[in-house]
């Protein structure tokens, strides 16, 4: 089967997807949902749906393959814009449908927060605030200038957490992270974690060379059943922010 080739700037598509927007816009209304704060996710979506709509006569979900089978295009659990699976799972369950264009106030709210939060650590532009420290703290994974940005709204007691590095004892000589809490080394992980006293429910960012091993420790604590645990994703490399030995 050949590609098939839709002109995006044809008067045709054009006209489809105006009324795809005015399609996504009623069921915004329909449901009390929001759009995705951020734009560029909301079209993408409203392109495929216009595509699927001229390509198969119905609004399949842009994010699922369709498949034409005996002349009737059909796609995975039936993902027919709104989606039953969005209406009766994910968008109550998890704030946000599977192509992530529709979602609850509260998804909405707390998505702005974090688009705000990423302007802040990545371009430093300005503090943290609270509220954006508590969202940033919950994530698993974190880069290297997030980390840089919680441990300096530590200092000035906006939040708490231990950082943790997972490497050897010589790496630790070598140069650790200012301002980390423990050494834990994963070869002795088990020993060194009764010593390092760490509360199960308090906030934990581990880290290590790359972040393979920290990733690994991270797994370990959660099936321990400590609750807040955060990865430096790339590790000890990835971390612009002062170290000490």
């Amino acid at each position: 089967m050949s590609i098939i080739k839709i002109d995006m700037n044809s008067d045709e598509f054009q006209a489809e997807l105006e009324k795809t927007v005015k399609f996504t816009d009623k069921v915004i209304k329909q449901f009390n949902w929001e759009y995705n704060p951020q734009e560029e996710i909301n079209e993408g979506v409203q392109l495929g749906l216009a595509r699927n709509k001229l390509m198969y006569n119905k609004r399949f979900c842009p994010c699922f393959m369709v498949e034409v089978v005996d002349e009737k295009p059909r796609s995975v659990e039936d993902r027919i814009c709104p989606c039953k699976p969005a209406l009766e799972e994910e968008i109550p369950n998890d704030g946000v449908c599977h192509c992530q264009i529709f979602c609850t106030p509260e998804f909405a709210a707390k998505k702005r927060v974090e688009l705000g939060m990423e302007e802040a650590v990545h371009q430093h532009s300005r503090g943290l605030s609270k509220e954006e420290c508590e969202v940033l703290i919950a994530q698993s994974e974190l880069d290297g200038d997030e980390l840089e940005a919680l441990i300096e709204a530590r200092e000035l007691g906006m939040i708490t957490f231990k950082l943790v590095d997972v490497r050897e004892h010589m790496e630790w000589q070598m140069g650790h992270i200012k301002g980390t809490d423990k050494l834990v080394p994963t070869s002795s992980f088990f020993q060194t974690l009764d010593e390092a006293q760490l509360d199960k429910n308090e906030n934990i960012i581990l880290y290590c060379h790359v972040g393979s091993r920290s990733a690994h420790c991270a797994r370990i604590l959660t099936d321990m059943g400590y609750t807040k645990i955060g990865n430096l994703t790339h590790g000890i490399v990835s971390y612009g922010g002062e170290k000490q030995r």
